[in-house]
């Protein structure tokens, strides 16, 4: 299956956080859509693997994604390396995305910056002819190289290359983010577990004031941020979308 925009995340619920509205928006353009998380999430603090798994997949549905899979890499412990590079390879070439939306180059947990460097360097050494890989029957695959890798910003603010608007989408994208009851504040989850720094009220109300802050730079109610590291060009002005200010 040949998506349009795939996002790639070391996480369940970092897509969700980071870019779910922009696939939401993307989505009703006629685009085809899909994540991709690195790990299970496995060392987080509260709910399990198997718990986050399901909550992926109710997220998923909301989002009403092509697909969703997990590659199994090693919570906390995967490596930007040649073993986990093709690995994050073979899923490019499968899905052929035009644009891939990945994780921040640095932020406030490790794993987001060396997941961000790892996928874009998979995604650059995918557009190698010569890097040979196979699917899962044993054929091989084709180079494929993403037109753009856009990097979404997390916890640790960056000011963003480009801003998309998701005014329109930013209540299913509360929910997407809600389907993950373990990891954030909710009345539903009962479980004897410690607090932790997403789980409280307030996570949630400075997610929805960063939304609210890239809005105002374009005049729109919610926005998303993205950094690219490739120079964006327009072949004339009406590329340019215009918001009223």
């Amino acid at each position: 299956m040949k998506l349009d925009i795939l996002a790639i995340a070391v996480h369940p619920d970092d897509v969700e956080l980071g870019c779910s509205g922009t696939l939401l928006m993307e989505k009703m353009h006629g685009k085809r859509t899909g994540v991709v998380d690195l790990t299970r999430g496995e060392l987080g603090t509260r709910g399990s693997a198997e718990l986050r798994a399901k909550e992926a997949a109710a997220a998923a549905a909301i989002l009403q994604l092509d697909v969703r899979e997990n590659l199994d890499m090693a919570d906390g412990f995967f490596r930007n390396d040649e073993e986990h590079q093709r690995s994050l390879i073979r899923v490019i070439r499968k899905y052929r995305p035009e644009i891939v939306l990945a994780n921040a180059l640095a932020d406030r947990h490790p794993d987001h910056g060396r997941a961000g460097n790892l996928i874009a360097d998979a995604c650059f050494l995918s557009g190698l002819r010569k890097i040979e890989t196979v699917d899962v029957d044993g054929t091989a695959q084709s180079f494929w190289r993403p037109k753009y890798v856009f990097h979404f910003i997390q916890d640790r603010y960056t000011h963003p290359s480009f801003v998309y608007d998701v005014s329109e989408v930013f209540d299913r994208k509360l929910e997407s983010i809600r389907a993950y009851s373990s990891q954030f504040h909710s009345n539903a989850y009962d479980k004897e577990e410690p607090q932790t720094y997403i789980s409280t009220p307030g996570f949630l109300e400075s997610i929805i004031g960063r939304h609210q802050m890239f809005g105002k730079m374009i005049g729109v109610p919610y926005a998303e941020g993205f950094v690219t590291e490739k120079t964006l060009g327009i072949g004339d002005f009406d590329s340019l979308v215009r918001f009223d200010t």
